[in-house]
């Protein structure tokens, strides 16, 4: 007896925002979302993560309206988004009441499942979040960063499992941001998970290390439910594997995943002149096409490797680049293992490439450093030790609590902030997320909307708009 394997096609969020800095359209997106509709995935992760930003900052689109009409045009599949449990899609903890309006607005909007997820594994900040999702009606789906080090072993990745499950999960996954599963180390971690959780799992690794592919087929024949993959043209090197291939290699299996070939090659074909235009223009650069094992020993993922890049070519010190993977462990560690994702990844690496630039360890530490240590981001993995915890925040005293106790209601303040520009309820959401960024884009609504000469020129400077 065959079992069915379902795919959650992420083209549209994390295909792009891996490969072209989350550029496409939403002109890119509706001609091809009714086959993509049609073809037979089990769900498409369309939003979340680094979309709504992009939109408002290079695209200038609405997030809101971009997920409005992609519902429209997908009736027949569900939709996922990625967020970043109390961060939401920020780089700090917003207020609980932000929390519940974004997640409510999310789902009224067209979202079916919300994939939730914290930077350090830490159930507290994923408790706001899942509550609202569940009482909204929504999926809530919580993920797992994965990460290796010593004290990140199977029998912490099932106890995390289970805490998630306690605290309302529909379904768990696994997310590989950075392409360190192994095929047998899935193959391990999905039986122990199915073992003790009964819920949905799903499986979300990238190509980075180049065993993405043969982790999938392990981690299907270990008993996982679903798997994240992109259409070809936005898949592999720092991406997914490619939906197409990950269909047919189940052939002549007892797993199917049955996705219509003909509508996929459509769909492929249609994506794949975008993707030439972004290599003719270079915002799709060979650098994250490859396979680089070396991602198992650094654990960097791809977003992380070129943020370091642009880091390093700012300072005129490209030459360090090396030094810098190789004190990113080192900072990893100090600061308590953190697995290296949103916003933990760039902390770690900007504190990694400032200790090599000033050549001293710690003599410069940005606010979010110290925020990290405060554990105003959460409980880490490790305890910090007093050693590292002296040295970058003195005797400051540290964050015990969950940290969005601490903050105060946030979008009072907002709806005063936004009365000038606002059309919609979401406005208020997007204007607490990305403050600046998002008045921005507010005064070139309006710009357009009353026929004024608004200058893309002088808005979008040097993006290339696909």
């Amino acid at each position: 007896m065959s079992k069915k394997v379902k795919i959650c096609d992420c083209t549209l969020r994390d295909g792009q925002q891996s490969l072209i800095a989350t550029r496409l359209s939403i002109k890119d997106i509706l001609p091809i979302v009714d086959k993509m509709d049609k073809v037979g995935f089990g769900a498409m992760e369309v939003w979340g993560g680094a979309t709504f930003d992009s939109c408002l900052r290079f695209l200038h689109e609405d997030p809101w309206e971009r997920l409005r009409l992609i519902r429209k045009a997908a009736p027949n599949t569900k939709l996922q988004m990625l967020l970043r449990g109390q961060n939401i899609l920020g780089y700090r903890h917003y207020a609980d009441d932000v929390v519940e309006m974004f997640v409510r607005k999310s789902i009224e909007n067209g979202i079916d499942i919300i994939r939730i997820f914290d930077a350090l594994n830490d159930p507290r900040n994923l408790e706001t979040a899942v509550k609202y999702c569940k009482k909204e009606g929504g999926h809530a789906q919580l993920a797992i960063s994965f990460t290796l080090s010593d004290f990140h072993t199977e029998e912490y990745f099932v106890k995390l499992a289970k805490q998630y499950r306690d605290i309302g999960a529909d379904s768990i996954c696994i997310k590989d941001m950075a392409g360190l599963l192994l095929p047998q180390s899935a193959y391990d971690l999905v039986k122990a998970i199915k073992s003790e959780v009964k819920l949905p799992l799903e499986v979300h690794s990238h190509y980075t290390s180049g065993v993405a592919s043969m982790t999938y087929m392990k981690a299907v024949e270990a008993g996982a439910d679903i798997i994240d993959t992109d259409m070809s043209p936005f898949a592999m090197g720092t991406s997914q594997p490619a939906t197409e291939v990950m269909n047919a290699a189940f052939k002549g299996t007892k797993y199917e995943i049955g996705l219509d070939e003909v509508l996929l090659k459509e769909i492929a074909d249609y994506f794949l002149p975008i993707r030439e235009k972004a290599l003719k223009s270079g915002l799709l650069s060979t650098k994250v096409l490859s396979v680089d094992i070396a991602t198992l020993l650094y654990q960097v993922p791809g977003g992380m490797l070129s943020n370091l890049v642009s880091q390093l070519k700012n300072a005129n010190a490209e030459d360090k680049y090396r030094e810098v993977l190789e004190e990113i462990p080192r900072v990893r560690a100090d600061l308590g293992y953190p697995p290296l994702v949103t916003p933990s990844s760039q902390i770690v690496g900007t504190q990694a490439v400032l200790n090599v630039l000033m050549g001293e360890r710690y003599k410069m530490t940005p606010k979010e450093t110290k925020d990290l240590v405060k554990g105003m981001y959460g409980r880490t993995p490790v305890p910090i030790s007093k050693e590292i915890r002296k040295k970058i925040i003195g005797d400051e005293k540290v964050v015990e609590c969950r940290p969005a106790d601490l903050l105060e209601p946030e979008l009072p303040a907002a709806e005063e902030a936004v009365k000038a520009y606002k059309e919609q309820p979401e406005d208020v959401l997007s204007y607490v997320l990305f403050p600046q960024v998002a008045e921005e884009y507010f005064k070139f609504r309006q710009a357009q909307k009353y026929g004024i000469d608004a200058n893309l020129a002088d808005v979008d400077k040097g993006v290339y708009p696909i």
